[in-house]
């Protein structure tokens, strides 16, 4: 499937599919005549590196010429000032309830106008790695913002021959058209302090104003990617998905879904000390087919958190840029990234595809399990849901802590326990259309569906050697499950140390409380921007069927 680059002369006008005002406001400027385009990777490393305030270090791009960059191509790091993560607080939806369209439009309007004086950078790249689904994004940025820019061309899969003969392959997904995305990271106003990222994902477009961080380009992109996998019968999952090639023709397919510092990553990439072969698809965006079961990565790298990777380790070796680190000269007299989380906090950068040695775009095997990653204290290391209505509202209610890689809004308490349904703060569309896809993968495609606690438990701390260990006996079909006290669909595997006691009246009482906090939460989905977010009443009671078990 491929998106429409151009209209035919009786689809332009009003009224006509993939028009609308965000989008016509948007989608003029790039025809501008201040406008340059960008078509390599060599030019955008090129404005990059020449970029004011870019540091060039002395880290060669490990094989940087097998996708498009010269052969001493070096890492570039860019720094954004004080801001170093994502800020819900900026987000506006077109659509949804108290959303003054009029108002953003005529915002988005100037912001387009002021540019005039300067000179803007246009480049393309995929979203979708295989002719099954392919979705092109336009960004338009100004001079000085190149790193943001190069990132965005790195993070995507920009235009090599193979993939643009891929893309003439496929067929169109419809009506979908591609996407259009401006930014101005220096765009000031004093309605949104905070900045402003306004998206129309029903015409595929979107303005991001005041947004230093790339990481609000990766995810804003796909943010419009999921939209449009969501219209057209795919699961969009902001997790990551392996197999596990166990020989003789087996497999087994996992998806982990999680937020940033979750551990999905880790789970993801996890060799598991050589015991099997896997093969990875994408740690953090894919999408899968609800009819086949099988799975499409949405990019090729990896954008990637550089606090558990220090300087010199093997790691670092496949890095291509990074941001919010700090940099030193070595004893060889080279100039080194100086990674941890020393400068800020969520210190960040784009790791190529080579990263991960058995990497694919697609896993055709339809998926064996979904694995919600919470960081909830009264979740043992791993429980298996039963019954598809269990399985997918648990995913819609999804708890766990904030991570460092958001920026909040003044007031808000970063160590709350928070909801987040499937983990996707990126969705733009109501939540039941996620409710329905996921309950259908288990309803219909019989994919098992089990909670994975990261956090800690009862106060103690849950390791990536028990995650990790769960996760294998699932693998091996080793792990032996059973009826977890009187709950009728949920199963346990007791792992050593971790055994919940339900006569403990403590313990009751917490758990109860959590799953209370969920039933509280779908309940208030009702009201909740206008009822955009309603789940169906079989959702809550699968819920309060919990709940009245424990009483």
């Amino acid at each position: 499937m491929s998106t429409k680059a151009y209209y035919k002369h009786d689809e332009i006008g009003a009224k006509k599919p993939g028009f609308s005002k965000t989008r016509s406001i948007i989608e003029a400027a790039f025809y501008g005549n201040n406008v340059v385009k960008v078509n390599t990777l060599k030019e955008a490393y090129q404005l990059a590196k020449n970029s004011p305030g870019t540091v060039v270090t002395d880290m060669p791009v490990y094989r940087g010429e097998e996708f498009g960059l010269e052969a001493d191509a070096k890492v570039l790091l860019f720094n954004d000032g004080f801001v170093t993560g994502r800020c819900a607080a900026a987000r506006k939806i077109a659509g949804e309830p108290g959303v003054d369209c009029d108002d953003l439009d005529n915002k988005v309007m100037d912001a387009i106008y002021d540019l005039r004086y300067k000179k803007l950078y246009h480049a393309e790249v995929y979203i979708g790695l295989d002719p099954e689904f392919m979705v092109k994004a336009h960004l338009l940025i100004p001079e000085n913002e190149e790193n943001i820019l190069y990132s965005w061309m790195l993070n995507f899969q920009y235009m090599t021959d193979d993939y643009v003969k891929m893309y003439k392959s496929s067929k169109p997904i419809g009506t979908e058209s591609d996407i259009y995305i401006i930014s101005n990271p220096q765009w000031k106003h004093s309605e949104h302090s905070l900045g402003l990222t306004y998206f129309n994902t029903m015409t595929n477009c979107a303005a991001l104003l005041g947004m230093r961080y790339f990481g609000e380009h990766k995810k804003g992109t796909l943010t419009i990617g999921w939209a449009v996998a969501n219209r057209n019968g795919y699961a969009s999952c902001h997790g990551g998905q392996k197999r596990y090639n166990l020989g003789a023709g087996k497999s087994y397919v996992a998806s982990v879904f999680g937020l940033s510092g979750s551990g999905k990553s880790t789970i993801t990439h996890a060799k598991h000390g050589g015991k099997y072969d896997v093969t990875v698809l994408h740690d953090d965006a894919f999408i899968i087919n609800t009819d086949t079961g099988s799975s499409i990565a949405m990019e090729p790298t990896y954008f990637d958190k550089t606090q558990d990777y220090p300087t010199y380790c093997e790691d670092n070796k496949y890095l291509l840029t990074a941001q919010n680190c700090s940099a030193t000269v070595d004893e060889d007299g080279k100039v080194v990234l100086v990674t941890e989380d020393i400068r800020n906090g969520n210190g960040r950068a784009i790791k190529s595809k080579l990263w991960s040695p058995n990497r694919v775009d697609k896993i055709d095997e339809p998926v064996n399990a979904i694995f919600w990653i919470m960081k909830d204290p009264t979740i043992p290391p791993i429980v298996k849901l039963k019954g598809a209505a269990l399985a997918s509202v648990m995913g819609a209610t999804l708890a766990t802590k904030r991570s460092s890689a958001e920026r909040l809004a003044p007031g808000v308490d970063p160590n709350a326990l928070v909801v987040e349904p499937y983990a996707n703060p990126f969705r733009t569309y109501p939540l039941v259309n996620d409710y329905e896809k996921f309950k259908k993968l288990v309803a219909e495609r019989n994919v098992d569906c089990y909670i994975i606690n990261t956090g800690d438990f009862m106060g103690k701390k849950v390791k990536p050697v028990d995650t990790l260990g769960v996760i294998e006996a699932v693998v091996e079909g080793t792990a032996q499950f059973k009826q977890w006290g009187p709950f009728e669909d949920i199963e346990i595997f007791e792992w050593e140390g971790f055994v919940p006691n339900l006569e403990d009246a403590e313990y009751k009482a917490q758990l109860t409380a959590r799953m209370n906090d969920r039933i509280r939460f779908v309940e208030s989905r009702d009201e909740f921007k206008g009822g955009f977010d309603k789940l169906p009443e079989e959702a809550l009671a699968a819920l309060k069927k919990v709940v009245s078990e424990l009483a």
